[in-house]
Formats: C-alpha cells, sequence, structure tokens
C-alpha cells in the first residue's frame, strides 16, 4: 500500500493507492500552523473509513509547495506510519522527465508530478493546466521533456481580490458557469466576468503557447476547479481531476 500526498497553498490533498488502484483521497486545508498530531487526527480518522491499518503502508511519497509543511509531515509519517517519506523535486524525476526550465530546481514540485503522469499517459506533447491557488500551466515536449510553462492568480485569488477591493460588489460562489456571458444582475455579472473571463485567459494562453511549441499538444486540466472550467474553456481537451496523485504513484514505483 503506497500513501502520497501533495501539499498545495490552499489544501492539502491525500490519496492510498493498492497496487494501481486508488482506494482513497481527501482534502484538508493547509494550515503550517498544526501538529503532527493533529494532522494524525484527521488523517487516520479518514484511514479508518476504508479499513486502513496505517502499519499497511508500505512507502509515502510527498510533493509539495509550502516549506513549513516539510518538518510537520517528516513527523508525523516517521511518528505514526513508522517509516521516513520520499520528497519529491525537479532532481529525484530528472532520470524520468529532463527539465529544461533555467534553474530546474525552481520548478514547482506538484508541476513536474503533473507533467510527468500526463506524459506517461499521453505519449505525445502537451499544454497541462492546474486549476490550484495559482494556475500553472506547463508544456511538455513529445520527447517527454518538461519544457516550462506559465503562472497566473487563481480563480478563486482573481474573485477574492474583486470582492476585498470593490467595497459594493459582492463574494459569489464559482461551482457553475452562468447561463449568459450577459449578467442581468450583480451576481451574474461577476459570474459572467470571471468564469468566461478566465477561460478567455486560458484558451489565450493556450493558443500561445502552442505556437511557441510549434506542435500540437493535448490540453490536460486537473486541479480544484478543472471541471468547472472544462465545461466553458475552448481549447481544454481532457479532464484528468487526480493527476497529481497518479503522478506521485508513479514516481514511487521508480523508488
Amino acid at each position: 500500500m503506497l500513501l502520497v500526498i501533495d501539499v498545495g497553498n490552499t489544501n492539502i490533498v491525500l490519496g492510498v493507492f493498492d497496487g494501481e488502484k486508488l482506494v482513497g483521497d481527501w482534502r484538508i486545508h493547509t494550515d503550517s500552523a498544526m501538529t503532527e498530531d493533529e494532522f494524525a487526527v484527521f488523517a487516520l480518522n479518514m484511514f479508518s473509513r476504508i479499513q486502513l491499518d496505517p502499519n499497511c503502508l508500505e512507502k509515502t511519497i510527498i510533493s509539495s509547495v509550502v516549506p513549513p509543511m516539510t518538518r510537520l509531515l517528516d513527523a508525523f509519517c516517521r511518528k505514526y506510519i513508522g517509516r521516513e517519506p520520499h520528497w519529491v523535486n525537479a532532481k529525484s524525476v530528472a532520470h524520468r522527465m529532463p527539465v529544461l526550465y533555467a534553474n530546474p530546481a525552481a520548478v514547482g514540485a506538484d508541476r513536474i508530478v503533473n507533467a510527468l503522469a500526463a506524459y506517461a499517459k499521453y505519449k505525445t506533447s502537451l499544454i497541462v493546466i492546474d486549476f490550484g491557488t495559482a494556475t500553472t500551466f506547463d508544456a511538455v515536449t513529445e520527447k517527454g521533456e518538461y519544457l516550462g510553462g506559465a503562472i497566473s492568480p487563481g480563480i478563486n485569488i482573481s474573485a477574492e481580490a474583486l470582492y476585498v477591493r470593490a467595497s459594493k460588489l459582492p463574494r459569489v460562489e464559482l461551482f457553475t458557469p452562468p447561463e449568459t456571458a450577459i449578467g442581468r444582475d450583480t451576481l451574474g455579472s461577476i459570474q459572467s466576468g470571471i468564469i468566461f473571463g478566465y477561460a478567455g485567459l486560458v484558451d489565450g494562453m493556450v493558443q500561445r503557447i502552442k505556437k511557441e511549441m510549434a506542435a500540437n499538444p493535448r490540453v490536460i486540466a486537473t486541479g480544484g476547479l478543472s471541471s468547472l472550467m472544462y465545461k466553458v474553456s475552448e481549447t481544454i481537451e481532457y479532464l484528468e481531476p487526480d493527476l497529481t496523485l497518479e503522478g506521485l504513484r508513479l514516481i514511487a514505483e521508480g523508488l
């Protein structure tokens, strides 16, 4: 049994694999102030729901973009699972995916994991879009090389900034796209501007990246709001909600 953990700025996602099968996955808000014991309360409760004995976990692999979480998760793994975790970075996967970034160490671990998982499945040039706290665009060559990409503020960050900086505008939910681009009230206007506007950002970036790649890459979406953007984007072709967890599993196979 394998435990995979992806630590993002907003959420931590845990998954347990039995071979290639994902038997459980959970999400918790990222809080670097919590202790390993507080994290264990959540994790062990989730394990119990699928009747998983932590002693059955043979390996743990973690990708993280939140350095303060390193000590906490390392302590959790040692104390409650009985072994130290493996940490993912560009260097640890260079033998499987060359990183052509000017400074490979600067690439977020989650971006490398997503790119590796997508290439393992599609075996062609790719643009992988992760809709998280930030929205990242990652380009992969036909040879399976990590080329680079782009980073923009996430959808929720954009919506929250509008609410905070514009005193008369309300906070809105972003679960479903509005029926029309022309909003008939304030809420509809905000939803249209954010959701359809963000779809325009995505499609514009994909078109620019495709031109620079001189290829016809497949376009993959993952992350918390990927299902929403998949409905409104004209360029996203495939939805892969568990891409990061699957990438961690593939990396773990080679350890």
